[in-house]
């Protein structure tokens, strides 16, 4: 669902990528059908591929919002990226002038790299490539400024987002032009690649560790009482109340670790004094915390929860 074109000159870099992101939500087969015939050309409007993924029963997520094309110092990069069930592979063009590198890469893995010095590279499904392709080939000059890149760039970007909606009609455009031999600009692309994975090898286990995290709190609440017995009332004193806590429950504190367990006493308190007598049953009824004969409402700054 992109379309990045890059143009590598002796006098600069010229990178333009469209903004469209679409989501597929359904069954797998039917999923793979609609793919093919928006990758293929079949389906040739946003319109027309609504009204497919409809009738095979497929939920569309359709975003104007990527960015697909960014500037790194003296370094353009373009990046399109196809998520899988386990893994998201990606492909990047890091371009300066007089150099490029084409990368594959698996999760934050390189598995291939295609260098060169100078060159028009497209990035995009087999329509979109070979749109773009005969648009530029159309409006190519044979001696060609880089704004004048820039410019068929954006006609180019326009015709293939009015023939198909894969490709969104928002785009971005940069030009840069640095000036450095084609040596200078394999060594800096060599840095500028090691220094960009890492940071995304960074942000990976960011992630990982903050989807974990969430997986965490998701099983842990689901573990929160919201009904039944808590404890009995071991001791009153003003408007504190020590409660032992009942076989299978403990209490926890906000970042879920284990401060009593069963048979051991927590302090809750009373909004007002209330006459308790010792083995009074404290409950969880309705999401309220009281006392079980009389209702007296009781609060806490943990978390009841039920014993793993």
């Amino acid at each position: 669902m992109s379309l990045i074109i890059t143009y590598i000159g002796s006098k600069g870099c010229v990178m333009a990528g469209d903004k469209r992101s679409i989501g597929f939500l359904g069954d797998k087969n039917q999923r793979e059908i609609l793919e093919e015939e928006l990758y293929s050309g079949k389906i040739k409007t946003k319109d027309q591929l609504t009204k497919r993924a409809h009738q095979l029963n497929i939920n569309l997520k359709i975003t104007d919002g990527s960015e697909k094309v960014r500037k790194l110092d003296k370094i353009l990069v373009g990046e399109v990226k196809i998520r899988a069930t386990h893994e998201t592979r990606r492909k990047r063009i890091y371009a300066t002038t007089n150099g490029y590198h084409q990368v594959e890469l698996i999760g934050s893995e390189i598995k291939n790299v295609k260098s060169g010095k100078s060159s028009i590279v497209i990035f995009g499904n087999k329509t979109t490539k070979a749109i773009a392709g005969k648009r530029l080939k159309k409006h190519w000059k044979s001696k060609i400024s880089l704004n004048e890149v820039g410019e068929i760039f954006k006609k180019v970007m326009e015709d293939v987002a009015q023939a198909t909606p894969s490709v969104s009609p928002q785009y971005d455009i940069s030009i840069i032009h640095p000036q450095m031999d084609h040596k200078q600009a394999m060594e800096l692309l060599r840095t500028t690649i090691i220094s960009d994975v890492k940071e995304l090898e960074k942000w990976r286990e960011q992630l990982r560790e903050e989807m974990l995290s969430k997986q965490r709190d998701i099983q842990m609440a689901n573990r929160i009482i919201t009904q039944g017995e808590v404890g009995r009332v071991k001791k009153v004193e003003g408007n504190e109340v020590e409660v032992i806590l009942s076989e299978g429950v403990e209490a926890l504190n906000m970042d879920w670790n284990v401060l009593a367990k069963s048979g051991d006493t927590i302090v809750m308190k009373m909004e007002q004094p209330s006459p308790l007598n010792l083995g009074d049953l404290v409950v969880i009824e309705e999401e309220n915390l009281c006392i079980k004969k009389n209702k007296t409402p009781l609060s806490c700054d943990i978390i009841l929860c039920k014993s793993e």
